[in-house]
């Protein structure tokens, strides 16, 4: 085990951590100190898994750095789980369900349950967002098999403002019980309310800094920053800063709620 930005040895300072962690309502969780995982069928990789039940998240999101040679043959998620990967950085050859798939940088594939994910990578070293979660069934209705580019995604005016865009990830159907978006913020932008929901969201921001409500706490938060928002949890944000604030972020969706 390491840490993944490979700062080691004696503290050149007070320690100190800009990570908030409340289980079961909200985390906030920088790339100082976090921690190489090592977990079965990944090859030349370091991994650090984020969100999990264990903090209060239904799904469990890690990130992966895959080095020359990295790779995972053995295959992700399959049974009743859902697996989700997008290339931070990189480039990486993806198959599912004897599909390949080339994915650099913004390119990105959905599994859905029953369907292994394999991973290889191409470059010298690619950075990977990765999910998985237990799929809710619902009958008469199925997920597929996934994969596209943000550049090819819409950028919808998020909630009619002009400085704020939504991209969808996924499609807005009945048979998936989840979706991924990228929330872009111009400098000065925010969310037009306070958000409150029974939704969960882990976010990985892929750019900019800004300033994050999470249960009536304003917190600092900027790139390479990690967020996982329980239900219920408020949620807002402004961007600060000379570029936009984007971050990528999982939502389940279309089920009701059981008691």
């Amino acid at each position: 085990m390491g840490y993944i930005n490979n700062n080691t040895g004696y503290p050149k300072d007070l320690l100190a951590s800009r990570a908030i962690i409340k289980r079961q309502n909200y985390a906030l969780i920088p790339p100082d100190g976090l921690v190489k995982n090592i977990i079965p069928g990944f090859d030349n990789c370091d991994i650090t898994i984020l969100s999990t039940p264990k903090l209060g998240a239904s799904f469990v999101d890690y990130l992966v750095t895959m080095h020359k040679d990295g790779n995972n043959l053995q295959g992700f998620g399959g049974k009743d789980l859902e697996v989700f990967v997008y290339v931070i950085q990189g480039e990486i050859t993806a198959k599912a369900d004897q599909q390949s798939f080339h994915l650099q940088t913004g390119g990105y594939l959905y599994c859905p349950c029953g369907v292994k994910l394999y991973l290889q990578n191409m470059t010298s070293s690619s950075r990977l967002f990765l999910y998985k979660r237990r799929y809710t069934p619902l009958d008469g209705h199925q997920a597929r098999i996934v994969s596209n580019h943000v550049i090819n995604l819409e950028n919808i005016h998020y909630e009619n403002m002009d400085n704020v865009f939504v991209q969808d990830l996924l499609p807005k159907e009945l048979g998936f019980d989840m979706n991924f978006h990228i929330l872009t913020f111009q400098p000065g932008a925010s969310h037009g309310y306070i958000e409150t929901h029974v939704q969960e969201h882990g976010a990985y921001l892929l750019s900019g800094e800004g300033m994050y409500l999470l249960d009536n706490e304003w917190i600092p938060v900027k790139k390479d920053d990690y967020i996982f928002m329980g239900a219920y949890a408020l949620q807002a944000c402004y961007a600060v800063g000379k570029e936009p604030l984007s971050y990528i972020y999982s939502k389940d969706c279309h089920r009701d709620v059981e008691i």
